[in-house]
């Protein structure tokens, strides 16, 4: 997997060495070329999982931002209301995700959705404390969560 991404940088530092043109936007029209290129001899060269990965990887962002959009509606359509009627609460998600970088990927996805804010991970790294803003059913939230951002890490990441 890193192998073929660092092959794919070389492949846009090489575009923008041919073009003469080392600006961003042409820097990252050198990559999607090098992935497409890299995807046209994928079976040759053993390239499937890395575009399989990719897909997931642009489908966990997609989530992220779909979460985002309806989070921040649900905020808004709480504060507006006359008589804000929440309950807040704090709970404790069990962790299926292991590594550092994978919890400190779902605590930052779930503290940047509005609404919710990671608190603290356990000693063990067994458990990830969430504050929410409203939490009436803690379980629905913990699965929601799970079955969300979590398992898609685990799907890119795993």
């Amino acid at each position: 997997m890193t192998g073929l991404f660092l092959i794919n940088l070389l492949m846009s530092l090489a575009w923008g060495a041919v073009t003469g043109n080392f600006d961003p936007v042409n820097l990252v029209f050198g990559f999607a070329l090098g992935s497409a290129a890299l995807y046209l001899i994928r079976e040759q060269v053993g390239t499937v999982p890395h575009f399989t990965r990719t897909f997931k990887a642009v489908s966990l962002c997609g989530l992220f931002l779909y979460e985002l959009c309806v989070a921040a509606f649900r905020v808004a359509w709480l504060v507006m209301q006359p008589k804000i009627d929440v309950s807040p609460g704090v709970i404790a998600m069990p962790l299926d995700v292991k590594r550092d970088f994978e919890i400190t990927l779902l605590a930052n996805m779930i503290t940047l959705t509005p609404g919710t804010l990671s608190v603290d991970v356990s000693d063990d790294r067994g458990t990830l404390y969430v504050h929410c803003l409203d939490v009436p059913d803690p379980q629905k939230t913990i699965d929601e969560i799970k079955n969300g951002f979590e398992r898609k890490i685990m799907e890119v990441f795993g």
